[in-house]
């Protein structure tokens, strides 16, 4: 299984498209409180339909208690500031895909955390900053789950 984090995200909508996601594809969504929102939230519900009860999602509130919940995991930050394209990595079943908060990122701490196996970046066009989170972790996630195997 793969697992997505979402390092204090602050977009419902985000969140709830990632919920669809990980249900699609098997992954377990890893959320880092603080929330930007309440699990409840409308939009959050909304945006992930009837999704939510096919999805493993785990609120954990702080870092140190997902770090516990993922002691043997690789843990790729996606960062726009990294040299390393995601699609140069060979993932492994239990990998974990962090992204940072909207609309700054990862902070510099959780980058430098030794926990961090590296720091992988979305290729894009000069100029632009980022992806809306749910993409992002979408487009890295299909091509962990595809060089799995879809399994």
């Amino acid at each position: 299984m793969l697992h997505v984090v979402f390092i204090e995200p602050c977009i419902p909508a985000n969140t709830g498209n990632a919920i669809r996601m990980v249900a699609c594809t098997g992954a377990h969504l890893h959320l880092v409180e603080p929330l930007g929102f309440t699990m409840t939230d409308a939009q959050l519900r909304r945006a992930g339909l009837d999704y939510h009860d096919l999805a493993a999602v785990t609120v954990h509130p702080t870092l140190d208690a997902l770090w516990d919940a993922l002691p043997d995991a690789r843990v790729f930050a996606f960062t726009a500031a990294a040299d390393v394209a995601f699609t140069d990595l060979t993932y492994r079943d239990g990998d974990a895909l962090m992204f940072g908060a909207e609309p700054s990122g990862l902070p510099a701490t959780v980058l430098a955390d030794p926990h961090v196996t590296a720091q992988v970046r979305i290729p894009m066009l000069p100029g632009r900053r980022s992806l809306n989170l749910s993409n992002a972790a979408a487009v890295a996630t299909y091509e962990a789950w595809r060089q799995l195997g879809f399994r």
